[in-house]
């Protein structure tokens, strides 16, 4: 397959595999890890939000990665005020692209956040069928979500959805492989499918990144597990990555990004991106 000069996002319409890094938010009021100081989350943020535009990132992905364990669907609204305070400044202050998750699978409180922030698309668990996720069975949400969106005049903000969710057991659709599920999804009216490896920082597996997007009309995008080593192995097949782990301190997404990491990766999607 001849694979199409930029990628099929459309608010990156001249940015071949656009590279979208996540910024995971410190833990928010009530939960868990809370340390108390809301002003300290919100400076952390907005800081690595300016830090991967001034280095080169395409777009932005903000995830309460910190607030373990999660709730599933349903959070409370100390987190989805926290999260629309810190998704608007970082709009503001960035102006890239940028979408925003809410764990686990609360995928409307994210879209009511995404149109209060101005924010472009949100990342959705559990949108097609069914799987086992560490917070429990998580069943699909998309006629719900897509009603909710279409009530509170939110269309314009795009639904990238996980597929075979990371983090996930998916016996009960077992004899269901990966094109079936994005094929599902694209019925559904998904705006894109997201394909990750099985935990956060594995690879996704670059033959099932080419077949969906071959056969899907759709954007698709790595979620997992790209490095500026294998950047190239999805390159050519996808529509954008996301990115976490691989940039911050020691690889590990709990830690400080690396502004040496994250150079290394955009200086690897450049070189790709201008070679003829």
């Amino acid at each position: 397959m001849t694979s199409p000069r930029y990628s099929r996002i459309p608010f990156f319409p001249k940015t071949q595999c656009p590279l979208i890094g996540m910024v995971h938010l410190r833990a928010l009021p009530g939960t868990p890890a809370w340390e108390g100081n809301f002003s300290s989350v919100l400076r952390s943020a907005v800081e690595e939000a300016i830090l991967l535009k001034k280095e080169g990132i395409d777009g932005l992905l903000l995830e309460n990665m910190h607030d373990t364990p999660y709730l599933r669907r349903e959070v409370g609204p100390e987190i989805v005020a926290s999260m629309a305070v810190i998704a608007a400044r970082i709009k503001a202050e960035t102006g890239l692209p940028t979408g925003i998750q809410i764990l686990a699978g609360a995928n409307k409180a994210a879209l009511a956040v995404a149109q209060a922030a101005g924010l472009e698309f949100i990342r959705a668990e559990g949108f097609v069928f069914s799987h086992i996720a560490d917070e429990g069975q998580m069943d699909s949400d998309a006629g719900e979500l897509l009603r909710y969106r279409r009530q509170i005049g939110a269309e314009e903000i795009l639904i990238f959805t996980d597929i075979k969710k990371k983090h996930s057991a998916h016996a009960i659709t077992a004899d269901l492989d990966i094109l079936e599920t994005a094929k599902a999804a694209a019925f559904f009216r998904s705006d894109g499918v997201i394909i990750t490896g099985n935990s956060t920082g594995h690879p996704a597996k670059g033959q099932e990144v080419q077949v969906v997007r071959k056969e899907v009309e759709m954007p698709v995008l790595v979620g997992s597990g790209v490095t500026a080593d294998n950047l190239v192995d999805y390159f050519s097949n996808c529509d954008g990555v996301i990115v976490g782990s691989v940039l911050k301190e020691k690889g590990h997404w709990a830690n400080e990004i690396s502004r040496e990491k994250v150079e290394e990766l955009v200086a690897r999607a450049n070189s790709l991106r201008n070679k003829k």
